[in-house]
């Protein structure tokens, strides 16, 4: 072999072992970074005629398991939209109260009925009747603030909807940028892989709000498909809209038309109304929560409400009452009417005590001694209208057609039950979820960068540039020695 070529074979390793230290480098500061792919520095061996001619670089390799990844980002998916349904459950429950606790509606059942206990073994007492008001003040309020709640965790999933749909649309934009700074790249033979390592990072934004796959596209480009069939990018972008609301109401529905669904082109998406082909991921579970789940939880607290409104409104209960009367519970100051526009829905949010026993607000407590429908104040010793109003409240009755009957105590119990158990069977699955993304999160960093083996890497090219430089050195010492002779 020539001087000239041992100089070049030299100089072609000095120039790997410098590409592959520069390698090394980056993998070892990017170690923590979430999105990186760990490098390695392709080589290959290239000839000049019949010898050897050194080492080559062919070029920069990106190590990324592209299906631990997928499934990764499919269980994030699933994670984030159960930790939203567990938040939400957690806060309604709160409202409602935990078990335990004297600020539940089974505990303001029962100070009512205890309050109503004391005023029958004393009717005279306006200490005791004052309680009674109170106690019902309390149980109308718990069940307004309950309800006011519920409709504002309606409204910040429909802000969650909206905050999703914009994140999204953002996402696919710069992912469809960064498709084409990848076939560039590409093209004028630049290492593509900072923009690899960019473009998984977008990818697990948008995986957390619909989860994807990723399909390959000619020049280095991606398409992602949702779990539903929809394309969100393959080439240009999707771009999605939604109208978020600034309050939310009972009534307010997407069938009615008070709340928005998604939309793609100015018309409702493709698929399940309201979500499209978009489902799986914190859009589908927002979506979800605001139109099915705490719906579900509002019409039950209207329904007790309702229950418990007719209760005191019954003539059996109170004889003094006329026809259509209001009972002790009104709907905002008016009597109930199941069968007027609002009708149950929203009753929650109103329910308000009569005015008639409130002296606050003009009545007068021996009202609920002698009927609200009383003209003048009766014996004081008669408790029997307050007993009936006690034995209302343990009557046993459905809270709707071929419902479980019960008294207003079991219902609110069912109530609280409901609320419990919805976020135990979500805290459930939020934790199956998070076990499976811990799993698969795991096996995705042990395919990254190890640092130990990396300076072990480190070691072995210290070692190949010291070869190659003592060959320089060598050929130096040899050319020096031909020049004097």
């Amino acid at each position: 072999m020539s001087l000239s070529h041992s100089l070049a074979n030299a100089l072609s390793g000095l120039t790997a072992a410098s590409r592959m230290a520069e390698t090394v480098s980056a993998n070892l500061a990017n170690v923590m970074t979430d999105g990186y792919g760990r490098r390695s520095v392709e080589l290959a061996a290239q000839a000049r005629g019949l010898n050897g001619g050194g080492v080559r670089v062919e070029g920069i390799v990106r190590h990324v398991d592209r299906s631990v990844l997928s499934d990764r980002r499919d269980a994030g998916a699933g994670l984030e939209g159960r930790r939203l349904t567990v938040d939400s459950l957690t806060r309604v429950e709160a409202a409602i109260g935990i078990a335990g606790s004297d600020t539940t509606l089974s505990s303001r059942l029962s100070a009512l009925d205890s309050s109503l206990t004391a005023a029958g073994a004393d009717p005279s007492s306006d200490i005791a009747l004052g309680r009674v008001v109170t106690r019902l003040g309390e149980l109308a309020t718990h069940l307004r603030s309950v309800a006011a709640i519920v409709q504002n965790e309606r409204l910040d999933a429909d802000r969650k909807v909206a905050a999703d749909i914009d994140t999204l649309n953002r996402s696919l934009v710069a992912l469809e940028g960064v498709n084409r700074d990848i076939a560039a790249a590409l093209l004028s033979g630049a290492d593509p892989s900072a923009f690899m390592d960019q473009r998984q990072r977008i990818i697990d934004t948008i995986s957390a709000i619909v989860p994807v796959r990723e399909i390959d596209r000619p020049a280095g480009g991606v398409a992602l498909v949702t779990q539903g069939g929809e394309i969100l990018i393959d080439g240009p972008a999707r771009q999605y809209g939604f109208s978020g609301v600034n309050i939310v109401t009972p009534d307010m529905s997407l069938d009615s038309g008070g709340l928005s669904g998604i939309t793609w082109n100015g018309r409702p998406a493709p698929g399940e109304p309201g979500i499209g082909r978009l489902d799986g991921g914190s859009l589908g579970a927002a979506m979800r929560l605001r139109d099915d789940v705490l719906p579900a939880r509002a019409e039950s607290l209207d329904r007790f409400a309702a229950d418990l409104v007719l209760r005191f409104a019954n003539p059996t209960t109170d004889p003094t009452l006329a026809s259509g009367a209001a009972g002790l519970f009104t709907d905002a100051g008016m009597p109930f009417d199941p069968l007027a526009l609002a009708g149950v829905t929203g009753l929650a949010g109103r329910i308000a005590v009569n005015d008639l026993v409130d002296p606050t607000r003009g009545g007068a407590l021996w009202h609920l001694r002698d009927g609200l429908g009383a003209a003048v104040a009766g014996p004081v010793g008669n408790a029997a209208q307050i007993h009936a109003w006690a034995d209302a409240l343990t009557r046993t009755q459905p809270l709707t057609t071929g419902g479980p009957p019960g008294d207003a105590a079991a219902h609110a119990a069912r109530i609280e039950a409901g609320v419990a158990t919805d976020r135990l069977h979500a805290e459930e699955r939020q934790a199956e979820a998070s076990a499976r993304w811990n799993a698969l999160r795991e096996t995705e960093l042990s395919g990254g960068v190890d640092s130990d083996h990396e300076m072990q890497n480190l070691l072995r090219i210290e070692q190949a540039y010291a070869a190659n430089a003592r060959v320089l050195s060598t050929l130096d010492d040899m050319i020096r020695i031909l020049m004097e002779i």
